[in-house]
Parts: structure tokens; C-alpha cells; sequence
């Protein structure tokens, strides 16, 4: 894998090959996102070409780069949740590694991934290392709701704002001129939403069906349509937000009925709410449905 290799956010590839080139690399980085835009494997080869040996980017064959292809390097650490949270006690185990010197590199690169995910005793914990970071280390935070980060540690990091894909970027990606644009635009930039709904595409006509029904068919026949949600209970976040995008195209589409479509975007952020608090599924999918029929219908 190299630069040329992924596609979108070209802005940010050349900043971080003029980074490599200069060899002024900071001590800490935010990659922040939406999910599935290229984040984590932009930043991973960020990583790989800051521990190369050779100052030939396109490098596959020096001790580094080939370590780190086999997922053996070990100046890389990459870190992830535990669960649904990155925990205090991740952090300091992987502090206890920032202060030994690389093994065969000049530096060693840690990714943190979902960092926005970091507790904020966590947050704190890394906070100090980003304050007095030895100078052999360099720490990439991944993150898609920046929010959620204390401000101390945003400051201290160079920040990259990722972009979602154009559907001519996405359908690159697809390598696939027949996929259909309605497709590309609910994919809404992500790759990873674009290989998600091809995959469950039966699902999403379905989805589909429903929400077109909405206004031409009386409430319970739509209720009658349940099965397909409670079928796919492990994907109803992203069932959801491929519902939100629909009426989100449908605001640029008819302005007259912008507030009706507002609300019922409103309607389904509070489902994921009430679904996150693990409240009744099926009683979350007939509000869902009976809701929005009544705005769409009063």
C-alpha cells in the first residue's frame, strides 16, 4: 500500500509525504472523520513510512517496512477499545512503552484508533505523556466525534480534517460503473457504508419500500413491516442512518415539506437514543414507524 494507492483526501496525502520528505515530524497527530473515509489506513501509512529505513517513500524492502507489512514491527503499536471505551489502564500500559527507545527504527509510531472513545481519566492519563513526549515518539489519534476530546489534548496535536469521498471517488473504489447513484449518495462518502449496504442491498430495497409506502398506505399496514428490522437488530445503527440520509435527500428535494422531513430525522436520532439505553427493540421500531407516518400524514 502506498498514497497513490488510496484513494480520496489527496490534500492530506501530499501534507504528510512533505512532512516525511522535510523530516519534520511532530510528536502527536488528530486524523479526524467520519467512519470509513480512509482515517485509519491513511494513517497507518503515515506510520510506515516514519519508521522506513530508507528516505525512498515508495520503499517496500528495508527491515522496517517489511516488518511492518507482516504486522511484526515492533516500533508500531496500535491501540483500540476495550468494549465500547478505551480505558485508563490502556493507556498507561502502552505508557510504560513510550519511554523505551525503538528496536530497529528511529522512532516508534502508536496509533490510537476511536480515540474519542478514550474515558476522560484516560484522556488525562495521555495527557501528560503529549505534554513531555520523549523525542522517539510519535502518537496518531483517530477520531469521528471530536467533541468528545478535552480541548488540552486536541491543542497539542496537528490536526488533519478528513473529507468524505465524492461518488466519483467511491465508485473508483467500487470499481464498478453499474453501481447505481442513489447507492453512492447513501453511502454518504464512506467507503466502508458503500461495502455495508452492497452487502445487505436486499435489506436496504426493503428499507427503501417502506419509507416510499409511508404516505400511500395506512399505518398498519406499515406496521405490518416490522420483520425486516428485527431481522437485522445487529446492523439498526446503520439501518438508521441509511433512513436519516433518505429523508436528508428529500429536504433538497421538496422544500416545502423541509420541516416534515427535519422532524423525521429527529424522530430517528431519538430511536438510536432510546435503543442505545437499551429500551424494548420492537417498541423502538413501532415508535419509529408510527411516528414518522403521522408526521408524513397529518
Amino acid at each position: 500500500m502506498n498514497f497513490n494507492d488510496i484513494i480520496g483526501n489527496e490534500k492530506i496525502k501530499d501534507n504528510l509525504q512533505r512532512i516525511i520528505k522535510s523530516n519534520k515530524i511532530g510528536h502527536s497527530y488528530l486524523f479526524v472523520g467520519q467512519e470509513g473515509i480512509g482515517k485509519k489506513i491513511i494513517a497507518k501509512e503515515f506510520a510506515r513510512k516514519i519508521l522506513c529505513l530508507n528516505e525512498n517513500s515508495d520503499c517496500k524492502t528495508c527491515k522496517s517496512c517489511m516488518e511492518f507489512e507482516g504486522g511484526n514491527n515492533p516500533d508500531y503499536i496500535e491501540i483500540l477499545p476495550d468494549g465500547k471505551t478505551l480505558k485508563i489502564d490502556q493507556i498507561r500500559e502502552i505508557q510504560k512503552k513510550f519511554y523505551e527507545k525503538p528496536v530497529i527504527c528511529k522512532k516508534k509510531v502508536y496509533i490510537i484508533d476511536d480515540s474519542d472513545l478514550m474515558t476522560k481519566e484516560a484522556q488525562n492519563c495521555l495527557l501528560k505523556t503529549l505534554e513531555e513526549p520523549p523525542q522517539f515518539i510519535v502518537i496518531i489519534l483517530i477520531a469521528k466525534d471530536e467533541d468528545k476530546l478535552l480541548n488540552t489534548i486536541k491543542s497539542r496535536c496537528t490536526r488533519f480534517n478528513f473529507s468524505k469521498l465524492n461518488n466519483n471517488e467511491l465508485r473508483k473504489y467500487a470499481g464498478n460503473e453499474l453501481v447505481k447513484d442513489e447507492i453512492l449518495i447513501r453511502a454518504n462518502g464512506s467507503i466502508k457504508k458503500l461495502i455495508h449496504i452492497q452487502e445487505n442491498l436486499d435489506t436496504y430495497n426493503k428499507i427503501d419500500e417502506i419509507i416510499n409506502e409511508i404516505t400511500n398506505k395506512p399505518l398498519l399496514d406499515i406496521l405490518k413491516n416490522t420483520e425486516v428490522f428485527s431481522k437485522n437488530k445487529d446492523i439498526i445503527v446503520q439501518i438508521l442512518e441509511y433512513v436519516s440520509i433518505i429523508f436528508y435527500e428529500k429536504i433538497s428535494e421538496n422544500s416545502v415539506k423541509q420541516n416534515k422531513y427535519i422532524q423525521c430525522i429527529k424522530i430517528i436520532e431519538e430511536v438510536k437514543r432510546r435503543i442505545a439505553s437499551n429500551s424494548n427493540f420492537d417498541m423502538c421500531i413501532d415508535y419509529l414507524l408510527i411516528k414518522i407516518w403521522e408526521e408524513m400524514n397529518e
